[in-house]
Protein backbone atom coordinates (compact mmCIF):
# COMPACT_ATOMS: atom_id res chain seq x y z
CA UNK A 1 0.00 0.00 0.00
CA UNK A 2 1.52 3.27 -0.83
CA UNK A 3 2.33 5.88 1.79
CA UNK A 4 -0.42 8.84 1.74
CA UNK A 5 0.69 11.48 -0.82
CA UNK A 6 -1.20 14.32 -2.08
CA UNK A 7 -0.29 16.74 -5.30
CA UNK A 8 1.18 20.29 -4.87
CA UNK A 9 -0.75 21.19 -7.48
CA UNK A 10 -4.19 19.91 -7.38
CA UNK A 11 -5.98 18.32 -4.54
CA UNK A 12 -5.79 14.80 -5.97
CA UNK A 13 -4.21 12.01 -3.46
CA UNK A 14 -3.66 8.50 -3.09
CA UNK A 15 -7.15 7.50 -2.84
CA UNK A 16 -5.93 7.30 -6.30
CA UNK A 17 -4.61 4.12 -6.48
CA UNK A 18 -3.27 4.92 -9.89
CA UNK A 19 -1.77 8.13 -9.04
CA UNK A 20 1.88 9.22 -10.24
CA UNK A 21 4.01 12.07 -8.98
CA UNK A 22 6.67 13.64 -10.39
CA UNK A 23 9.96 14.75 -8.58
CA UNK A 24 8.16 18.03 -7.42
CA UNK A 25 5.25 16.26 -6.30
CA UNK A 26 2.99 17.06 -9.23
CA UNK A 27 0.50 14.33 -9.86
CA UNK A 28 -0.14 12.74 -13.14
CA UNK A 29 -3.27 14.21 -13.81
CA UNK A 30 -2.11 17.92 -13.90
CA UNK A 31 1.24 17.08 -16.11
CA UNK A 32 -1.47 15.01 -18.17
CA UNK A 33 -3.00 18.07 -18.93
CA UNK A 34 -0.79 20.54 -19.26
CA UNK A 35 1.38 18.81 -21.97
CA UNK A 36 -1.77 16.42 -23.83
CA UNK A 37 -4.80 18.85 -23.32
CA UNK A 38 -4.13 22.55 -23.00
CA UNK A 39 -2.37 22.88 -25.79
CA UNK A 40 -5.15 21.74 -27.98
CA UNK A 41 -7.78 23.14 -25.88
CA UNK A 42 -8.98 26.58 -27.39
CA UNK A 43 -11.57 28.59 -25.12
CA UNK A 44 -11.77 31.99 -27.39
CA UNK A 45 -12.59 33.29 -30.11
CA UNK A 46 -10.61 30.41 -32.40
CA UNK A 47 -12.58 27.71 -30.70
CA UNK A 48 -15.85 29.58 -31.44
CA UNK A 49 -15.16 29.80 -35.10
CA UNK A 50 -13.94 26.43 -34.92
CA UNK A 51 -17.74 25.95 -33.61
CA UNK A 52 -19.19 28.22 -35.96
CA UNK A 53 -18.12 25.98 -39.01
CA UNK A 54 -20.04 23.00 -37.38
CA UNK A 55 -22.52 24.85 -36.68
CA UNK A 56 -23.63 24.79 -40.43
CA UNK A 57 -22.92 21.28 -40.85
CA UNK A 58 -25.74 20.48 -37.72
CA UNK A 59 -28.18 23.08 -39.60
CA UNK A 60 -27.07 21.39 -43.23
CA UNK A 61 -27.97 18.25 -41.51
CA UNK A 62 -31.56 19.54 -40.14
CA UNK A 63 -33.00 21.13 -43.49
CA UNK A 64 -36.46 19.82 -43.78
CA UNK A 65 -36.29 17.88 -40.51
CA UNK A 66 -37.96 19.58 -37.50
CA UNK A 67 -34.79 19.39 -35.32
CA UNK A 68 -31.24 19.79 -36.24
CA UNK A 69 -29.45 18.39 -33.57
CA UNK A 70 -30.43 16.47 -30.18
CA UNK A 71 -29.02 17.69 -26.18
CA UNK A 72 -29.80 15.51 -23.17
CA UNK A 73 -30.82 17.60 -20.51
CA UNK A 74 -30.43 16.58 -17.28
CA UNK A 75 -31.25 19.90 -15.44
CA UNK A 76 -27.54 20.39 -14.28
CA UNK A 77 -24.57 23.32 -14.94
CA UNK A 78 -23.35 21.90 -18.12
CA UNK A 79 -26.20 20.55 -20.32
CA UNK A 80 -28.52 23.90 -18.89
CA UNK A 81 -26.20 26.11 -20.37
CA UNK A 82 -25.38 24.06 -22.76
CA UNK A 83 -28.75 24.52 -24.32
CA UNK A 84 -29.04 28.05 -23.35
CA UNK A 85 -25.71 29.17 -25.85
CA UNK A 86 -26.71 27.38 -28.60
CA UNK A 87 -30.27 28.42 -28.72
CA UNK A 88 -29.81 31.76 -27.82
CA UNK A 89 -26.23 32.26 -30.02
CA UNK A 90 -26.14 29.45 -32.87
CA UNK A 91 -30.12 29.28 -33.19
CA UNK A 92 -30.12 25.80 -33.68
CA UNK A 93 -33.20 24.01 -33.24
CA UNK A 94 -32.45 21.12 -30.74
CA UNK A 95 -34.51 18.00 -29.40
CA UNK A 96 -33.99 19.05 -26.11
CA UNK A 97 -34.74 15.06 -24.46
CA UNK A 98 -34.64 13.96 -21.00
CA UNK A 99 -34.29 10.55 -18.85
CA UNK A 100 -36.32 10.22 -15.65
CA UNK A 101 -35.07 7.47 -13.93
CA UNK A 102 -37.13 8.16 -11.16
CA UNK A 103 -34.31 10.05 -9.41
CA UNK A 104 -34.69 14.34 -10.27
CA UNK A 105 -34.76 16.33 -7.13
CA UNK A 106 -37.22 19.08 -6.97
CA UNK A 107 -34.70 21.88 -8.07
CA UNK A 108 -33.75 19.96 -11.22
CA UNK A 109 -37.74 19.56 -12.43
CA UNK A 110 -37.53 23.31 -12.11
CA UNK A 111 -34.90 24.18 -13.72
CA UNK A 112 -35.30 21.87 -16.68
CA UNK A 113 -39.15 23.29 -16.85
CA UNK A 114 -37.75 27.15 -16.60
CA UNK A 115 -35.06 26.86 -19.06
CA UNK A 116 -37.51 24.89 -22.13
CA UNK A 117 -40.14 27.16 -21.28
CA UNK A 118 -38.59 30.60 -21.97
CA UNK A 119 -36.48 29.18 -24.82
CA UNK A 120 -40.04 27.91 -26.52
CA UNK A 121 -38.98 24.45 -26.79
CA UNK A 122 -40.51 21.20 -26.83
CA UNK A 123 -39.09 18.33 -24.18
CA UNK A 124 -39.43 14.59 -24.59
CA UNK A 125 -39.36 13.12 -21.49
CA UNK A 126 -38.39 9.43 -21.56
CA UNK A 127 -39.60 7.30 -18.40
CA UNK A 128 -37.66 4.05 -17.19
CA UNK A 129 -39.59 1.24 -16.19
CA UNK A 130 -39.22 2.06 -12.10
CA UNK A 131 -39.89 -1.65 -10.98
CA UNK A 132 -36.33 -2.48 -13.09
CA UNK A 133 -34.76 0.34 -12.59
CA UNK A 134 -35.03 -0.45 -8.98
CA UNK A 135 -34.29 -3.59 -9.17
CA UNK A 136 -31.08 -3.38 -11.10
CA UNK A 137 -30.00 -0.81 -8.66
CA UNK A 138 -30.20 -3.34 -6.23
CA UNK A 139 -28.34 -5.91 -8.51
CA UNK A 140 -25.45 -3.00 -8.08
CA UNK A 141 -25.13 -2.22 -4.39
CA UNK A 142 -25.65 -6.20 -3.52
CA UNK A 143 -22.53 -6.92 -6.04
CA UNK A 144 -20.49 -4.75 -3.33
CA UNK A 145 -18.75 -2.68 -6.58
CA UNK A 146 -18.02 0.88 -5.91
CA UNK A 147 -20.17 2.01 -9.35
CA UNK A 148 -23.95 1.03 -7.85
CA UNK A 149 -24.63 4.72 -10.32
CA UNK A 150 -24.13 3.01 -13.71
CA UNK A 151 -28.15 1.55 -13.60
CA UNK A 152 -28.54 5.59 -13.75
CA UNK A 153 -25.84 6.23 -16.33
CA UNK A 154 -26.46 3.93 -18.90
CA UNK A 155 -29.82 3.85 -19.05
CA UNK A 156 -29.29 8.09 -19.89
CA UNK A 157 -26.76 6.82 -22.39
CA UNK A 158 -28.51 4.62 -24.39
CA UNK A 159 -31.87 6.01 -24.48
CA UNK A 160 -30.08 9.20 -25.75
CA UNK A 161 -28.91 7.09 -28.35
CA UNK A 162 -31.17 4.90 -29.29
CA UNK A 163 -33.70 8.18 -29.49
CA UNK A 164 -31.21 10.08 -31.64
CA UNK A 165 -31.09 6.97 -34.03
CA UNK A 166 -34.78 6.45 -34.17
CA UNK A 167 -35.54 10.12 -35.51
CA UNK A 168 -32.37 9.83 -37.42
CA UNK A 169 -30.75 12.51 -35.80
CA UNK A 170 -26.57 13.22 -36.99
CA UNK A 171 -25.76 15.53 -34.17
CA UNK A 172 -25.67 14.53 -30.41
CA UNK A 173 -24.12 17.69 -28.29
CA UNK A 174 -22.80 16.64 -24.96
CA UNK A 175 -22.62 18.90 -21.87
CA UNK A 176 -18.88 16.99 -21.31
CA UNK A 177 -16.36 19.93 -21.48
CA UNK A 178 -12.66 20.10 -19.92
CA UNK A 179 -12.89 23.55 -18.21
CA UNK A 180 -14.99 21.60 -15.48
CA UNK A 181 -14.63 18.52 -15.69
CA UNK A 182 -10.10 17.95 -17.38
CA UNK A 183 -9.40 15.49 -14.64
CA UNK A 184 -10.96 11.69 -14.84
CA UNK A 185 -11.99 9.84 -12.29
CA UNK A 186 -10.32 6.95 -10.91
CA UNK A 187 -11.64 3.53 -13.35
CA UNK A 188 -11.15 1.87 -9.66
CA UNK A 189 -14.31 3.43 -8.64
CA UNK A 190 -16.21 5.30 -11.20
CA UNK A 191 -15.94 2.20 -14.24
CA UNK A 192 -17.13 1.92 -17.44
CA UNK A 193 -20.86 2.46 -17.29
CA UNK A 194 -20.94 1.31 -20.82
CA UNK A 195 -19.45 -2.30 -20.33
CA UNK A 196 -22.23 -4.69 -21.16
CA UNK A 197 -20.21 -7.77 -20.18
CA UNK A 198 -20.06 -6.38 -16.48
CA UNK A 199 -23.71 -5.21 -16.29
CA UNK A 200 -24.90 -8.64 -17.74
CA UNK A 201 -22.72 -10.74 -15.13
CA UNK A 202 -23.99 -8.56 -12.20
CA UNK A 203 -27.73 -8.43 -14.06
CA UNK A 204 -27.48 -12.56 -13.85
CA UNK A 205 -26.18 -12.73 -10.67
CA UNK A 206 -28.17 -10.43 -8.62
CA UNK A 207 -31.44 -9.06 -10.41
CA UNK A 208 -34.75 -10.46 -9.34
CA UNK A 209 -36.86 -9.48 -12.35
CA UNK A 210 -36.24 -9.50 -15.80
CA UNK A 211 -35.05 -6.13 -17.68
CA UNK A 212 -37.86 -6.22 -20.09
CA UNK A 213 -37.86 -2.34 -21.40
CA UNK A 214 -34.47 -1.21 -19.72
CA UNK A 215 -32.40 0.48 -22.27
CA UNK A 216 -28.82 -1.55 -23.35
CA UNK A 217 -26.58 0.10 -25.81
CA UNK A 218 -23.46 -1.74 -26.28
CA UNK A 219 -20.49 -0.06 -26.89
CA UNK A 220 -19.91 -1.32 -30.21
CA UNK A 221 -23.56 0.18 -31.10
CA UNK A 222 -22.89 3.68 -30.48
CA UNK A 223 -18.92 4.01 -30.69
CA UNK A 224 -18.97 2.20 -33.82
CA UNK A 225 -22.16 0.96 -35.75
CA UNK A 226 -24.06 4.89 -34.57
CA UNK A 227 -20.94 7.00 -35.36
CA UNK A 228 -18.98 5.24 -38.75
CA UNK A 229 -22.07 3.63 -40.42
CA UNK A 230 -24.92 5.84 -39.40
CA UNK A 231 -22.90 9.24 -39.21
CA UNK A 232 -23.69 10.51 -36.38
CA UNK A 233 -21.35 12.90 -34.26
CA UNK A 234 -21.31 13.49 -30.84
CA UNK A 235 -20.21 17.05 -30.65
CA UNK A 236 -18.85 19.10 -27.08
CA UNK A 237 -19.27 22.89 -27.81
CA UNK A 238 -18.37 24.26 -24.20
CA UNK A 239 -15.27 23.00 -25.29
CA UNK A 240 -14.61 25.60 -28.25
CA UNK A 241 -15.64 28.85 -26.05
CA UNK A 242 -15.40 30.61 -23.11
CA UNK A 243 -17.09 28.47 -20.28
CA UNK A 244 -16.50 28.82 -16.82
CA UNK A 245 -18.65 27.52 -13.63
CA UNK A 246 -19.22 30.80 -12.05
CA UNK A 247 -20.16 32.36 -15.46
CA UNK A 248 -23.15 29.68 -16.28
CA UNK A 249 -24.16 30.03 -12.54
CA UNK A 250 -24.73 33.51 -13.27
CA UNK A 251 -26.21 33.77 -16.71
CA UNK A 252 -28.65 30.99 -15.92
CA UNK A 253 -29.85 32.06 -12.83
CA UNK A 254 -29.97 35.51 -14.34
CA UNK A 255 -31.68 34.09 -17.51
CA UNK A 256 -34.27 31.87 -15.91
CA UNK A 257 -34.29 31.65 -12.33
CA UNK A 258 -32.19 28.50 -12.52
CA UNK A 259 -31.25 27.13 -9.37
CA UNK A 260 -27.53 25.81 -8.25
CA UNK A 261 -27.00 22.30 -6.39
CA UNK A 262 -24.69 21.94 -3.83
CA UNK A 263 -22.00 20.06 -5.76
CA UNK A 264 -21.67 18.79 -9.55
CA UNK A 265 -24.42 15.81 -10.20
CA UNK A 266 -26.70 16.65 -7.04
CA UNK A 267 -29.45 16.81 -9.95
CA UNK A 268 -30.03 13.22 -9.07
CA UNK A 269 -30.97 12.17 -5.77
CA UNK A 270 -29.58 9.01 -5.48
CA UNK A 271 -26.18 10.38 -6.94
CA UNK A 272 -26.09 13.04 -4.24
CA UNK A 273 -26.28 9.96 -1.65
CA UNK A 274 -23.85 8.24 -3.73
CA UNK A 275 -21.52 10.59 -4.48
CA UNK A 276 -21.89 12.70 -1.40
CA UNK A 277 -22.03 9.87 1.25
CA UNK A 278 -21.98 6.22 -0.14
CA UNK A 279 -18.72 6.46 -1.98
CA UNK A 280 -16.25 8.59 0.07
CA UNK A 281 -17.41 6.47 3.38
CA UNK A 282 -17.48 3.26 2.00
CA UNK A 283 -14.83 3.12 -0.22
CA UNK A 284 -12.75 6.27 0.68
CA UNK A 285 -12.78 8.18 -2.27
CA UNK A 286 -14.57 11.67 -2.96
CA UNK A 287 -15.37 12.92 -6.12
CA UNK A 288 -14.82 16.53 -5.40
CA UNK A 289 -11.31 15.85 -5.27
CA UNK A 290 -11.53 15.55 -9.10
CA UNK A 291 -13.96 18.24 -9.65
CA UNK A 292 -12.18 20.59 -7.24
CA UNK A 293 -8.80 19.73 -9.21
CA UNK A 294 -10.64 20.72 -12.63
CA UNK A 295 -11.74 23.69 -11.55
CA UNK A 296 -7.61 24.59 -10.05
CA UNK A 297 -5.85 23.05 -13.06
CA UNK A 298 -8.42 26.05 -15.42
CA UNK A 299 -7.78 28.69 -13.01
CA UNK A 300 -11.45 28.72 -11.48
CA UNK A 301 -10.52 27.94 -8.06
CA UNK A 302 -7.44 28.08 -5.52
CA UNK A 303 -6.15 25.06 -3.97
CA UNK A 304 -6.27 26.44 -0.25
CA UNK A 305 -10.14 26.84 -0.91
CA UNK A 306 -10.34 22.73 -2.55
CA UNK A 307 -8.87 21.82 0.58
CA UNK A 308 -10.79 23.97 2.97
CA UNK A 309 -13.97 22.67 1.57
CA UNK A 310 -12.71 19.21 1.71
CA UNK A 311 -13.02 19.66 5.26
CA UNK A 312 -15.92 18.68 5.70
CA UNK A 313 -17.74 16.00 4.38
CA UNK A 314 -19.82 16.39 1.08
CA UNK A 315 -23.26 15.43 3.24
CA UNK A 316 -24.47 16.72 5.98
CA UNK A 317 -24.35 14.65 8.92
CA UNK A 318 -27.53 16.04 10.95
CA UNK A 319 -29.57 14.42 8.01
CA UNK A 320 -27.49 11.97 6.66
CA UNK A 321 -29.97 9.29 8.75
CA UNK A 322 -33.36 11.01 6.96
CA UNK A 323 -31.29 10.68 3.85
CA UNK A 324 -30.80 6.55 4.41
CA UNK A 325 -34.21 6.20 4.98
CA UNK A 326 -35.23 7.93 2.38
CA UNK A 327 -32.83 5.50 -0.37
CA UNK A 328 -34.20 2.56 1.62
CA UNK A 329 -37.76 3.27 1.23
CA UNK A 330 -37.18 4.61 -2.56
CA UNK A 331 -35.44 0.99 -3.23
CA UNK A 332 -38.55 -0.83 -1.08
CA UNK A 333 -35.89 -2.02 1.07
CA UNK A 334 -35.37 -1.55 4.79
CA UNK A 335 -32.31 0.76 5.90
CA UNK A 336 -30.86 -2.02 8.01
CA UNK A 337 -30.62 -4.21 5.06
CA UNK A 338 -29.14 -0.90 3.35
CA UNK A 339 -26.52 -0.52 5.98
CA UNK A 340 -25.88 -4.26 5.22
CA UNK A 341 -24.51 -3.59 1.77
CA UNK A 342 -22.26 -0.48 3.04
CA UNK A 343 -20.54 -3.34 5.67
CA UNK A 344 -20.43 -5.91 3.46
CA UNK A 345 -17.19 -6.91 1.70
CA UNK A 346 -15.89 -4.48 -0.74
CA UNK A 347 -15.68 -5.32 -4.19
CA UNK A 348 -14.46 -3.33 -7.38
CA UNK A 349 -14.94 -4.17 -11.38
CA UNK A 350 -12.24 -6.85 -11.72
CA UNK A 351 -14.72 -9.08 -9.30
CA UNK A 352 -16.97 -9.57 -12.11
CA UNK A 353 -16.42 -10.03 -15.55
CA UNK A 354 -15.51 -7.19 -17.93
CA UNK A 355 -14.43 -6.11 -21.49
CA UNK A 356 -11.85 -3.17 -19.86
CA UNK A 357 -9.34 -5.13 -22.49
CA UNK A 358 -11.73 -4.21 -25.37
CA UNK A 359 -11.99 -0.60 -24.12
CA UNK A 360 -8.24 -0.20 -23.84
CA UNK A 361 -7.87 -2.06 -27.57
CA UNK A 362 -10.72 0.62 -29.29
CA UNK A 363 -9.13 3.52 -27.37
CA UNK A 364 -5.67 2.51 -28.99
CA UNK A 365 -6.88 2.05 -32.39
CA UNK A 366 -8.95 4.96 -32.83
CA UNK A 367 -5.84 7.53 -31.22
CA UNK A 368 -4.06 5.76 -33.56
CA UNK A 369 -5.75 6.53 -36.60
CA UNK A 370 -6.52 10.17 -35.11
CA UNK A 371 -10.26 9.73 -34.51
CA UNK A 372 -9.96 10.11 -30.76
CA UNK A 373 -7.14 12.23 -28.74
CA UNK A 374 -4.73 10.53 -26.77
CA UNK A 375 -4.89 12.03 -22.96
CA UNK A 376 -2.30 10.69 -21.25
CA UNK A 377 -1.76 10.79 -17.02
Amino acid sequence: MKNYQICTNCVMDTSDKEIVFDDQGVCDHCNGFRSHVAPKWHPNETGRQMFARTVEQIRQSGQGKPFDCIIGLSGGLDSSYLLHRVVTEFQLRPLVFHVDGGWNTDIAVNNIQVLVEKLGLELFTEVINWEEMKDFQLAFFKSGVPHIDIPQDHAFVATLYQFANKHNIKYILNGGNISTECVRNPLEFLYYGTDMRQLRDIQKQFCTVKLKTYPFSDILFHKIYLRYIRGLKVVKPLDWMPYTKAMARETLSREYGWMPYPQKHFESRFTKFYEGYWLPERFGFDTRRVQFSSLILTDQMTREDALSQLERPAYDPETIAHEFDYIAKKLGITSEELRGYFEMPLKSYRDYDNSLWMFNFGAKVLQAIGVEKAIKR
